[in-house]
């Protein structure tokens, strides 16, 4: 195998894959990158951990064809620190690779790229798909991961659920303790889907997607995969099978109180709490009481000091006096960018749930601590 390409291309498309690749697994060939050059104008990269893969075209001048698996930690180390804009990369029958840049010259052993395992294939003829905007997705994941369980004994829950109603896309996660849903209009010729993705897989695309509001990615779907597809870069996953919680049942429709409150206040003021709360123990929340239907009262106690501060509200229904974990708090409000929001609270044991003052874009749901 030999080829040139750009040094910089070569490290943007190295550290996209390198997202897919295990860096200390057992079996030696996963620790590795798959390079690929089978046309004349392209490479092509792989990285894959049995359960995300993804694959990144190159441009490339090709002037033998072949292919090779190198370490993907030492191979990204050292082209990010090549001296000149081209690269030339020689791989010989033994898998010899030579890694030319100016005057630096590198020759590192290589693997064979046989027993590197195939990426799962879909067939987007026939496969289900579906197409949308980077930025929509991107920040419907971001909106949502942090709510993803890191509990394995609970499979359906370490992923988000993507769901369409055929106009409405949603991305639910749910932990146990808190649940984040984000909402897009889609129209109504957007098909009707429902599929539990990894977090991983979630998390790592959303680096990958873009901002620019026209750039578009391409979702195909089988049995058992799916593909994210945004052209020169392409990441396929498993799905979760099982049934994912019924998360509009868990929303309370008629609660007991009402709360309309500046958001960027609320957030400022748990932000100060959890300096003195410094920890997640249940012996530490952030407690939520309200003497009047105009003023809320925010405070935290540990053996660190003490906090205390008012915030102007508008409370419809009873007063509560309700405790909270800090940290899931803030995760909400700092993933919401309105200037109002609504908090409906359901007395000391009953689901807080976050939306937006008018509908429902997005809906927040956490479980108070109890006394």
């Amino acid at each position: 195998m030999k080829f040139t390409c750009s040094r910089d291309d070569l490290v943007n498309n190295v550290s996209i894959v390198q997202r897919a690749v295990t860096t200390n697994s057992t079996v030696n060939i996963l620790n590795g990158i798959l390079i690929e050059a089978s046309d004349n104008d392209k490479i092509k990269l792989t990285g894959y951990d049995l359960q995300t893969g993804i694959e990144a075209d190159v441009e490339a001048s090709v002037t033998e064809k072949g292919a090779v698996v190198i370490d993907s930690k030492f191979f990204g180390d050292i082209i990010r620190k090549l001296p000149e804009p081209e690269v030339d990369i020689i791989s010989d029958s033994n898998f010899q690779t030579t890694i030319k840049c100016g005057q630096a010259e590198f020759k590192i052993a290589g693997l064979d790229p046989e027993p590197f395992p195939k990426i799962p294939e879909i067939d987007e003829t026939s496969a289900e798909k579906i197409v949308m905007g980077q930025k929509i997705l991107k920040n419907m994941i971001n909106h949502t991961i942090f709510a993803v369980s890191r509990d394995n004994s609970r499979p359906v829950l370490t992923g988000s659920n993507i769901v369409s109603d055929g106009s409405v896309l949603s991305v639910v996660s749910i932990d146990g303790f808190r649940m984040a849903i984000n909402r897009e209009e889609m129209g109504n010729d957007f098909p009707k889907i429902n599929y539990i993705v990894p977090g991983k897989a979630l998390t790592e695309m959303s680096k990958i997607l873009s901002d620019d509001e026209d750039s578009e990615i391409n979702i195909y779907t089988s049995m058992q995969n799916l593909l994210f597809d945004i052209g020169n870069v392409r990441m396929v996953s498993r799905l979760i099978e099982g049934q994912f919680i019924n998360f509009d049942s868990i929303i309370t429709k008629n609660p007991k109180t009402v709360i309309t409150i500046n958001r960027k206040q609320f957030l400022d003021a748990v932000d100060r709490a959890s300096l003195i709360i410094m920890t997640d123990d249940r012996k530490c929340p952030v407690r939520f009481l309200s003497n009047n239907p105009s003023e809320l009262t925010v405070q935290a106690t540990s053996a660190r000091g003490n906090l205390q501060e008012n915030i102007s509200i508008s409370l419809e229904g009873d007063l509560i006096d309700v405790d909270f974990n800090s940290r899931y708090v803030l995760d909400v409000l700092k993933n919401i960018d309105d200037e109002e929001i609504k908090v409906e609270v359901n007395g000391g044991q009953g689901p807080c749930i976050i939306k937006p003052v008018e509908g429902e874009k997005y809906i927040y749901l956490i479980l108070p601590i109890r006394r």
